[in-house]
């Protein structure tokens, strides 16, 4: 294997973990330095895969959002929004005071927000809470009374 290049650096660490380590390293028959390096290492790897990880959720809610705005944007009431959204193999369900995306085999997408349609958008747009949501939003469907609604229905929508 061949020797890498490395730099020694002063690194303080309180007493009991230094003699945890040492003890860890004695158990292994190994050395500290390697024990330690071993560790720096397999935790840079989790990093950068769990940065992987949030640059692929991002850009599959970037698609999501993509296809389903005009769907979501057409759509008439809740029965109409289900139905359309099913077409393409979704569904929302409520999720606390909001909602969730979720595939047909039911495995959560993502928050109805990151797609930029919250549900409160919704509740004012098709005038009644979401069936069967726990959270009634009535004080949103007093203002869709009083004549505040959305000219566009693209004013669903809030982009970040």
């Amino acid at each position: 294997m061949p020797r890498m290049n490395t730099q020694t650096i002063t690194l303080p660490l309180p007493t009991p973990l230094l003699a945890a380590l040492r003890s860890l390293a004695d158990d292994r028959e190994d050395t500290l330095d390697r024990l330690v390096r071993g560790r720096l290492d397999r935790e840079v790897m989790r990093l950068r895969s769990a940065q992987a990880g949030q640059r692929l959720r991002a850009e599959r809610i970037a698609r999501l959002r993509s296809l389903l705005a005009p769907v979501i944007a057409a759509a008439a009431g809740w029965a109409d929004l289900q139905a359309r959204l099913a077409l393409f193999g979704f569904e929302l369900r409520p999720a606390g005071g909001g909602l969730t995306l979720h595939d047909a085999g039911g495995a959560r997408l993502c928050k109805s927000s990151e797609l930029w349609f919250a549900c409160s958008r919704l509740v004012r747009n098709f005038g009644a809470p979401m069936p069967g949501h726990p959270h009634r939003m009535q004080h949103l469907l007093t203002k869709k009374a009083a004549g505040v609604t959305p000219d566009d229905p693209l004013e669903l929508f809030e982009p970040f």
